[in-house]
């Protein structure tokens, strides 16, 4: 699809990437590059593609030009078996409300071949703070210990690479600073992290760098290291209002 490289050194490499829905273009050359053990804050307006390039990411929707590399692999020639390389939480979390916490993680566990399953689901229900919940029906849960149950359901299978679309949305205080904890966790593990989230400050404190999208192109990227809020509000409202 593209001439272009990947970077040696990112788990997730974007080059011109482009989407076009009828005449309408949501994507317009967009370049974006996330390392091993980096957290990068896609931040955009409504509308403006954020949804759109993580599908893309995640490999569950086609650009109408460009790549997308996990790793060093080009997702218009991989085969289905690349998305063992990627979890993601979009705005559905994928559970069954019926079932605990345990038996979600176990189904999950299955359609990946997992080995030592049991193991594997305590130490990420130990992760997201569901242990002592682990056999209560999801239905019963909190917002925030849902989203928590669908970020363990995303690195259930260990990938190295997670998107997390507006994962603190609707979350009280104390969730989303158990959210916060979360995403240290996983960076602190090395994987590659690419997130939305309309709550700027949390941006600022959750990822490594900001990259604002607008007009179909990440127009700025910010590395958060000595960033203040003020500053990040004022290139915020620069580019998305």
């Amino acid at each position: 699809m593209t001439d272009a490289q990947p970077d040696p050194q990112s788990l997730i490499s974007i080059q011109g990437l482009e989407k076009r829905y009828g005449r309408k273009r949501i994507l317009k050359g967009l370049t974006l590059h996330v390392g091993a053990g980096e957290v990068v804050a896609l931040l955009g307006a409504n509308g403006a593609g954020k949804t759109t390039l993580m599908r893309m990411v995640a490999g569950l929707d086609q650009p109408t030009r460009g790549e997308v590399w996990l790793g060093q692999v080009p997702l218009s020639k991989a085969s289905h078996e690349i998305r063992r390389y990627v979890g993601m939480v979009g705005h559905l979390p994928l559970l069954y409300d019926n079932l605990s916490g345990w038996e979600n993680l176990a189904f999950f566990a299955s359609m990946y071949d997992l080995v030592d399953v049991d193991n594997r689901i305590e130490s990420v229900l130990r992760s997201v703070n569901l242990w002592t919940r682990r056999h209560d029906a999801v239905r019963t849960y909190s917002r925030g210990m849902v989203q928590r149950l669908a970020i363990g359901r995303a690195i259930l299978h260990d990938p190295p690479v997670l998107l997390l679309d507006e994962p603190d949305t609707g979350l009280d205080q104390v969730s989303a600073r158990n959210l916060a904890e979360l995403v240290t966790t996983l960076r602190r593990s090395r994987r590659a992290v690419l997130l939305t989230t309309h709550h700027l400050e949390r941006a600022v404190d959750w990822a490594d760098r900001l990259a604002f999208l607008a007009d179909g192109e990440v127009v700025e990227e910010l590395s958060t290291a000595n960033l203040g809020y003020a500053a990040a509000r004022d290139r915020y409202e620069h580019w998305i209002g």
